[in-house]
């Protein structure tokens, strides 16, 4: 099985591990502040189509 790596540096991701709190999928809390605020300043974002845009084919 391949290991996880980070999202944000690409590093080997933490252990999950039961009933403790984990970085997972980042490597350590501070991707995850980097994570979350790139989401938070709309640095992600889900590409979305307006209905009114799509063009209907005859």
């Amino acid at each position: 099985m391949r290991e996880a790596r980070c999202p944000i540096c690409r590093k080997p991701a933490a252990k999950r591990e039961a009933g403790q709190k984990s970085a997972f999928p980042f490597c350590s809390e501070r991707c995850r502040q980097v994570d979350l605020g790139r989401w938070l300043t709309e640095s992600y974002a889900v590409p979305a189509v307006d209905p009114e845009d799509q063009q209907e084919e005859p």
